[in-house]
């Protein structure tokens, strides 16, 4: 981030923003298989139709997901497969955190 003008970090700060809803990231994870269409990423996420067409829409705003038309079908797809190397990063991190979490609340448990 280094060298970033403040316009920049404002796009940054959108863009990770965009990811801070769990329902976007269900999104993304389902399309890690290949496109899907809104019905099939709704099912396959639990949300109306509605709920994921709004969140396809803040994702393709960021540039995560592009749309493509095929007759009265919209299927969408990942714009860029480096989103999946910024999320495992972080889930990996996450993970790490609540493996020393557990940790220790098991040695406090332990002790008792």
């Amino acid at each position: 981030m280094e060298g970033l003008s403040e316009t920049a970090l404002i796009h940054v700060a959108e863009y990770f923003s965009a990811l801070s809803e769990p329902s976007r990231l269900k999104i993304l994870n389902h399309l890690r298989d290949g496109e899907k269409n809104v019905g099939e990423l709704a099912t396959a996420c639990g949300c109306s139709q509605a709920n994921v067409s709004r969140h396809l829409s803040m994702l393709a705003k960021h540039g995560m997901v592009v749309r493509e038309g095929r007759g009265t079908a919209v299927y969408y797809c990942i714009a860029d497969p480096a989103i999946y190397a910024l999320c495992d990063l972080v889930c990996g991190n996450v993970a790490r955190q609540l493996e020393n979490q557990a940790a220790v609340l098991g040695a406090l448990s332990a002790k008792r």
